[in-house]
């Protein structure tokens, strides 16, 4: 234990547990155990085996939620970590681990955050926790679900910081303001199986859907816009045949995802796919799924906050980014499209460089740093809410 380094202990404490998703293995207890210490109140919202875990602190506005997961990803090949994944190792300055970086330190940070202030100041608004289990997995019973529960209660906050790893070469320099839209399709291409010596009596669904496919992999849907890049098409799978050589298989399966900004809708872009694929002719059924909508904090208190600690901690200006992939945010930002409009939402967290890779690790040095600018953005929000006219 390093008592100079409450952030490191309590990451360590956490690593600890083989919390793969959608298991916590008992990190929410952890955390739970903690804030109940800070006078906070606790209450599950479980379902299907996911954990979720809010905590609240005071009334009224502001209302500042930190948000994040327990879950982690597999470890992946054990003989390729140069120590246990879930054994925290400290080595040349880092802290190895499963979930170091994604996001066991930031959740470790936001509870010191938090009690480091309440220790300096009353506090006049609410703190809150939402933590879950399944953000890596399928993000059904997560977050989603207790946001559902507590909209209901007519609970919802004003702001949140989400503790992904956001960082790209040093803490602080990126932060995510939005996301992209990620939307999902399953395209099946129907033809005729038959004999490769005959082939006018099949119909080879190769054939029919690689034309077609390509023509989707090369439109330009857009051209982007001041907060995020051209949408984009990638395909993932495609599946056909039977194995055997002198088949002409009756079917071809394919997957492709779509990154997608406020430019584009969900039911615009399945629209104009749909068309594409009926005007070449081809066979075929698509399911399609939502995996959530693009999300866009845009520049406001929250924004401002999160730049002047970062600045007071760094000494550097933050890049405000809507670039990577999906994360809770997209389910924290329309608060099930509640009547008072978007949660201002940003993503900031440690250097993501080692992200789901063997020997995930975070910088020792950024530890504490963290910690200091989540206290600094409470400090900014609540201060200037007290100072309001």
């Amino acid at each position: 234990m390093d008592a100079s380094n409450p952030v490191l202990n309590l990451t360590c404490e956490l690593i600890r547990r083989v919390s793969v998703t959608p298991d916590d293995a008992g990190c929410q207890t952890i955390i739970g155990e903690y804030l109940s210490k800070l006078g906070f109140s606790l209450r599950q919202f479980d379902a299907h085996g996911v954990h979720n875990l809010w905590a609240s602190f005071g009334r009224g506005s502001p209302h500042l939620l930190f948000a994040g997961h327990t879950d982690v990803v597999p470890s992946g090949p054990l003989e390729q970590w140069h120590s246990p994944p879930f054994e925290p190792t400290i080595k040349d300055g880092l802290l190895v681990g499963r979930g170091a970086a994604d996001m066991k330190s930031s959740l470790a940070a936001m509870l010191v955050a938090v009690e480091n202030h309440l220790q300096r100041s009353d506090l006049s608004g609410t703190l809150s926790f939402l933590i879950t289990s399944d953000e890596e997995g399928e993000a059904t019973h997560g977050t989603a679900h207790a946001i559902r529960e507590l909209n209901a209660e007519g609970i919802r906050p004003d702001f949140c910081i989400v503790g992904e790893p956001s960082s790209y070469q040093r803490l602080g320099d990126v932060v995510r303001c939005g996301r992209r839209g990620s939307l999902n399709a399953r395209l099946t291409a129907r033809g005729v199986q038959g004999h490769v010596a005959y082939p006018d009596d099949a119909d080879n669904p190769i054939h029919s859907a690689m034309p077609v496919l390509a023509t989707l992999a090369a439109t330009v849907w857009d051209q982007g816009n001041d907060f995020y890049p051209p949408t984009s098409l990638q395909i993932s799978n495609i599946q056909s045949g039977t194995g055997a050589t002198n088949v002409i298989p009756g079917s071809l399966t394919t997957d492709f995802n779509l990154r997608f900004n406020t430019e584009q809708t969900a039911a615009g872009l399945q629209t104009q796919i749909e068309e594409t694929l009926g005007s070449a002719g081809l066979q075929f059924d698509i399911d399609w799924h939502l995996s959530g909508a693009p999300f866009l904090t845009q520049p406001g208190r929250l924004s401002a906050a999160v730049d002047a600690a970062i600045r007071k901690e760094t000494g550097l200006t933050t890049e405000m980014s809507t670039s990577g992939g999906t994360s809770d945010g997209r389910f924290i930002a329309p608060w099930e499209n509640h009547p008072e409009g978007p949660v201002e939402v940003i993503e900031l967290g440690h250097v993501n460089a080692t992200i789901h890779k063997v020997n995930e690790s975070v910088r020792i040095d950024d530890l504490q740093p963290l910690a200091r600018i989540y206290s600094g953005i409470i400090e900014h929000l609540f201060t200037a809410a007290k100072n309001a006219p």
